[in-house]
């Protein structure tokens, strides 16, 4: 599946009406909120149909996924929205990130938690807001909202160190650039799990997180709960170090242009579990017979060119490297 899909739910009482965009959507939020009747209208469409007075209405097949014989279940959906309510505990195990890493589908997933074994996109993590009033014969109206935002910042950021999620071409490139730069320190986490440990050594550092946005999502309530308490550490998450190439303009491919502005209309689910997957092949393809080739595990040369890496710290905008 690939494309933005609308989904309005509703009955006489309530409604919902919202888009996803990406294989995984995260909802997060507390009790009494309208998460679980979200659940629960779409399971009972999927179930009586329009005997169950509820009304849906989307592209796609909506269905409901639960219980101890999920993997089951999911075997027999293909094509279709699906959505898992909290208190699911499959949804945080391996098993479940590998049955749904290779279909077809996409996921709405209610949880309190985060989930790291899924790769999904802080962008895609929303909370269930009321922006209607409730009455006898009136529909509460609901709408999604981003819970997490990475502003552009008002003064450049000018960090005593940097770090990065992964130890390949991204690092290597920013460890480069804070070398020439004489004052930086660069370091690499080895992973989205380990920067919260790395942070909290010295979290009185200037310090500038740089980590993969398409599949940020689990890590970013723990580390919001630290920078509001050190206001000096900051994030920057691009979709991906490859996202970043792409955007700068380097790449000379008609098609890039297209690719960035909707995103989601050429990414399938099923070959690509996150966004990051798919820039890093695109790139690879785009540059495979250019003196910019890309290999992940080892950064070409090139791309440490001043001329070049100028290009791309470019896209950064209000983060000063140099």
């Amino acid at each position: 599946m690939k494309g933005m899909h609308r989904i309005i739910v509703q009955n006489k009482r309530i409604r919902y009406d919202f888009e996803i965009r990406r294989n995984i959507t995260m909802i997060r939020g507390d009790s009494a909120t309208g998460k679980t009747a979200l659940i629960d209208m779409v399971r009972e469409h999927y179930e009586n149909g329009e005997a169950s007075g509820v009304e849906l209405t989307c592209d796609k097949e909506c269905a409901v996924l639960e219980g101890r014989t999920w993997s089951g279940q999911l075997s027999m959906i293909q094509d279709s929205i699906v959505f898992i309510d909290e208190g699911n505990e499959f949804v945080m195990s391996d098993d479940f990130a590998s049955a749904i890493s290779d279909t077809d589908n996409y996921y709405v997933i209610v949880t309190r938690e985060g989930v790291p074994s899924l790769p999904y996109s802080v962008d895609e993590i929303y909370g269930i807001r009321n922006s209607g009033k409730y009455g006898t014969l009136k529909r509460t109206y609901n709408e999604f909202y981003r819970l997490y935002q990475v502003s552009d910042y008002d003064q450049a950021v000018k960090p005593e160190r940097v770090i990065t999620e992964d130890s390949n071409a991204g690092f290597q490139f920013f460890e480069n650039v804070c070398r020439e730069n004489g004052r930086i320190a660069c370091f690499s986490a080895h992973g989205k799990s380990n920067i919260f440990t790395v942070i909290v050594k010295s979290p009185d550092e200037k310090t500038l997180v740089i980590a993969d946005g398409a599949a940020f999502g689990s890590e970013m309530e723990k580390l919001m709960r630290l920078i509001k308490n050190h206001p000096n550490i900051v994030l920057y998450l691009p979709e991906s170090f490859e996202w970043l190439i792409l955007k700068s303009g380097l790449i000379e491919d008609g098609s890039v242009a297209e690719i960035l502005e909707h995103p989601e209309n050429h990414i399938e689910s099923e070959k690509y579990f996150s966004w990051e997957r798919y820039f890093t092949t695109k790139l690879v393809q785009s540059t495979q017979d250019s003196y910019l080739k890309y290999a992940k595990r080892q950064l070409n040369p090139a791309y440490l060119q001043e001329k070049v890496s100028d290009r791309i710290l470019a896209v950064m905008k209000g983060i000063d490297l140099r």
